[in-house]
């Protein structure tokens, strides 16, 4: 007996949709597949289109208490793979009956429908026909009478095979594959392959948006900032084990404090980069909490992290930080969120690029990147030409520099150093700018970003100071 060689996968991975059976196009359906092991049955849910806004999410949530295999097909489709489940229910019919309330409780209008395929369902949904096909044998003479617009195709293809006579799912299989490929393409064939059964389908399992939220109500009420901080010890533990087990990193972390009286205090920790270190999200806590003012003592505390991530852990540089090949990404993180606890939110940010010529438009401040952003960005920059480098630190407006004998000067005469860099846009918003940028050195050797108005009087002026 030849070996079988078996891969597990894990949840929310794609995973395949085993084949019907590899019969030909036009008989993809027939009866070899009846009896074969680990057969499959798709629940295809059809959404009416004032449904569909906001529902299909919420719906697949729900839809996970029947199976854990849930893929959406927006914007209006829902698939379940439903036949480890039927012995739940008795059978389709009580399946059918369950999932009928449960969309009725959401206040949704569904289509539903039955088949060996995943797109065979949907398709039969699509169509409005609500009937069940439980046997592969018969799957095809179900599909033929389907009108092809349910299988999404795009309009010229539909307008092109109109012309030719073929409106229906059984019209179109019964089309020879070479020249079908030929006229239409390979993409509608392999679909239709998918729809009999006769090669797989790859489908991404729906995962609801993983979120803690835990309270804790304290044995006595408490005005002491370490004491809270204390006291919120076992969340913060049970953080740590929730994204330990699920690989998820944190984003922003709130913590909100209950009073007797007075209104809740909210505290927001936003992080850098995604922690998964309780050590590090409670040192963190602790910085914000410290610079709260409490209305009234504390008699409860609650925990809630709705940004979460996937975290893939990095490996470390072989290098400290500020040695050659050495990265500071990780401990700049670090130095942000403690700045952050300790200056405000505001009082830090980062800068992003803008697509604009004009050096006072071309920038705007942003979040600081995280440090894998910060190393990808630093691998992939190139040190620009000299003629073509900016300063990081632009004045708030041109300051306008004295002239002697027609050259610029600033604590002393200003020696130029690079070619000229012409700058003339803004003609269409009324900024309009005409400038000759210089880099220019001054007698103390600090160099300078200058410009010469090409407008008459040709004034010059300091626009920024390279680091």
């Amino acid at each position: 007996m030849r070996p079988r060689i078996l891969q597990t996968a894990r949840p929310g991975d794609a995973w395949p949709v085993r084949p019907a059976g590899p019969a030909p196009l036009h008989t993809a359906a027939r009866a070899t597949q009846a009896g074969a092991p680990g057969r499959e049955l798709w629940a295809g849910i059809h959404l009416a289109e004032n449904d569909a806004a906001g529902k299909l999410e919420q719906l697949g949530m729900s839809a996970q208490r029947f199976t854990p295999r849930v893929s959406l097909a927006p914007p209006d489709g829902l698939l379940l793979e439903v036949q480890g489940s039927l012995h739940l229910f008795a059978g389709v019919a009580g399946l059918r009956g369950a999932l009928l309330t449960e969309c009725l409780r959401l206040e949704v209008r569904p289509v539903l429908a039955f088949a060996p395929t995943a797109l065979a369902a949907l398709a039969m949904a699509r169509a409005g026909v609500a009937c069940e096909v439980p046997e592969p044998a018969q799957l095809t003479g179900k599909l033929a009478r389907l009108p092809l617009s349910s299988l999404r195709w795009p309009q010229d293809t539909l307008a092109r095979l109109a012309r030719m006579g073929v409106r229906t799912i059984g019209a179109a299989l019964r089309l020879p594959r070479a020249g079908f490929a030929r006229r239409f393409g390979d993409a509608q064939l392999a679909m239709l392959d998918v729809l009999t059964g006769r090669a797989p389908e790859v489908r991404v399992t729906f995962r609801a948006p993983e979120r803690f939220r835990r309270r804790r109500e304290l044995g006595c009420e408490l005005e002491s900032h370490d004491l809270v901080l204390a006291a919120l010890a076992p969340l913060l533990a049970e953080l740590d084990e929730f994204l330990a087990a699920r690989e998820l990193g944190v984003v922003e972390l709130e913590c909100r404090l209950i009073h007797r009286h007075a209104p809740l205090t909210r505290c927001v920790v936003r992080l850098a980069s995604p922690a998964t270190d309780v050590h590090r999200l409670t040192a963190l806590l602790g910085e914000h909490l410290s610079a709260l003012e409490l209305p009234e003592p504390v008699r409860a505390g609650e925990l809630a992290a709705v940004a979460l991530m996937p975290h893939r852990p990095e490996s470390e540089s072989l290098w400290q930080p500020g040695e050659r090949g050495g990265s500071s990404g990780r401990e700049g993180c670090d130095l942000i969120e403690r700045l952050r606890a300790r200056l405000g939110a505001g009082a830090v940010h980062g800068l992003t690029r803008l697509p604009a010529y004009r050096p006072e438009k071309a920038w705007a401040v942003a979040e600081p990147p995280s440090a894998s952003r910060h190393r990808a960005m630093v691998k992939g920059s190139a040190d620009p030409a000299p003629a073509r480098r900016r300063p990081l630190w632009l004045f708030p407006a041109p300051q306008r520099l004295s002239v002697r004998n027609g050259l610029p000067r600033r604590r002393g005469p200003l020696r130029l150093v690079s070619e000229p860099e012409r700058i003339e846009t803004g003609w269409w918003d009324g900024g309009e700018i005409a400038r000759d940028y210089y880099t220019a050195v001054d007698i103390h050797g600090v160099h300078l970003w200058i410009f010469r108005e090409r407008a008459a009087p040709h004034d010059w002026f300091l626009h920024g100071v390279f680091g």
